[in-house]
This record gives structure tokens, sequence and C-alpha cells, in this order.
């Protein structure tokens, strides 16, 4: 039974915590329903903290049933429209942080996250840069440069 607003969608089904098992991680697609522009991202199951006083760390779920990725442009515009404007989709599961971090990089990549516009030429995601090292704005900068 879905125990959450809004659910993540994994090949057509909500997503629940009995679904994890041994996974570390997704990577994801939100999309603007208003407008179709898409977040590419990953987020993690599970969260370790050290509880005060203690030296080891303890393992507990995340708040991934809740997470709406960290663009803030996206936060805005669902804080505009509502949670129920944004459809989230879970593009693949993995069981390794290192697995995760990959395929959310080789999903940038391969969707043109930084590149791609819609249709009124505005950018297609809100994705604003990959890896810390690639940004939408010089693209989009050098763009209309070339263009004048």
């Amino acid at each position: 039974m879905v125990d959450y607003d809004n659910p993540w969608l994994f090949k057509g089904s909500p997503f629940l915590s009995e679904n994890i098992d041994d996974l570390y991680g997704f990577v994801y697609c939100i999309t603007n329903t208003d407008n179709d522009k898409k977040y590419i991202g990953r987020k993690y199951f599970w969260q370790y903290r050290k509880p005060r006083g203690k030296t080891r760390r303890v393992r507990s779920e995340s708040d991934w049933k809740k997470y709406y990725g960290s663009s803030e442009e996206l936060n805005e515009e669902r804080r505009r429209l509502g949670n129920s404007a944004f459809r989230r989709e879970i593009l693949s599961v993995h069981e390794s942080k290192g697995r995760v971090n990959f395929e959310e990089t080789r999903q940038l990549f391969l969707h043109s996250v930084l590149t791609e516009a819609l249709d009124n030429g505005e950018p297609k995601y809100y994705n604003s840069n990959i890896l810390g090292r690639y940004y939408k704005k010089d693209y989009f900068s050098w763009k209309s440069s070339m263009e004048s």
C-alpha cells in the first residue's frame, strides 16, 4: 500500500519501502506536467548518522519519499504549482553508491541536460550543471553569442 503522496513510479508502479531490499539508491527523472520541463538526479535510500556520544554510525531510511531534487528553480516551481504538477519516475535502481553516481552522470550526458531546449527555446532541463564542472549557463551564453 502506498504510504506517501505523489509516489515515485518505477516501471509504472509506485515504489515502496518494501521494494528497497539490498538497494543503495536510484536515478530519477522529475517532470513538470504543465510544461514538460525535467530534472534528472539521484537519491540514496539510506542515510548514515553518528548519534551524539556514540562512535558507530547508524543506518536509517532517508527522506527519499519526500524528495524532489536539489534544483532551486524546480523547487520554486513546485512551491508555486504544488507537488501534484510533477511526475516522479525512477529510471534505475542500484546496489552501490558508485553505480548510482555513475548512472546519474551517464543519464545527464545521454539526455543532454545542459543543451536541450523546449520548443519555445527555454532549457528543457532544470539541471544547471554536471559534476559541478560543466554548466548550462556556459552553453546557452555560448549559443546566443554564436548566433549574433
